[in-house]
């Protein structure tokens, strides 16, 4: 059992620390914002994910397979999300400041970005499929687990942003940067978008 424990915990850390999209707003969050303010981001994509993952585990993967349309306006609600996120970012001034005109992801955001997110999705039906099978009790242990290695795998993305803002002190190298991002949430929009 403690090998199993051991393999769940692996799988979580490799699917939520990666880089992707909500990892990304993470980062970009903790250099505008700091850390405290990113937070609010990092738990409601904890919350998110955990959430898909208790509800693939329940069925809803099933249920979605049956109903091609809801899948594909999943994936296009997705991008949309992206490109907008993607789009705050560009424009974004390059303040560094906690009143920075752009405010913070919030929690809603956060889970958001996980629901719409196919890494997500991919992470959630596979990690089940590995993990959980048909055991309640075993899904229920894997997504206390996944919550706690989400959390601090997300949160360790903010924190780097927060560290790196002393780097990106001036207005021009952050808005560099922002674009940076951008560009990274804008192909992420392009590749979900062609997805499928």
């Amino acid at each position: 059992m403690p090998t199993l424990y051991l393999s769940m915990a692996g799988f979580a850390l490799a699917a939520s620390i990666s880089p992707g999209p909500v990892n990304m707003v993470a980062l970009a969050s903790g250099l505008a914002h700091g850390l405290r303010a990113s937070l609010h981001h990092v738990a409601g994509a904890t919350v998110g994910f955990t959430v898909l993952l208790v509800l693939a585990g329940l069925g809803l993967a099933e249920l979605l397979r049956g109903w091609p349309a809801v899948e594909a306006l999943t994936r296009w609600l997705g991008a949309a999300f992206l490109a907008w996120m993607a789009w705050r970012l560009w424009g974004g001034g390059g303040d560094v400041a906690a009143d920075a005109v752009a405010p913070s992801p919030s929690f809603l955001q956060g889970a958001a970005m996980q629901w719409l997110n196919p890494k997500a999705w991919i992470a959630a039906l596979a990690g089940v499929g590995a993990y959980a099978g048909d055991d309640p009790a075993r899904l229920w242990s894997f997504a206390a687990l996944y919550f706690v290695i989400c959390y601090l795998s997300v949160g360790a993305w903010a924190y780097a942003g927060a560290r790196m803002r002393h780097l990106l002190a001036d207005r021009r190298r952050m808005r560099l940067f922002n674009r940076a991002m951008a560009a990274v949430l804008a192909a992420s929009a392009v590749q979900v978008g062609l997805a499928g």
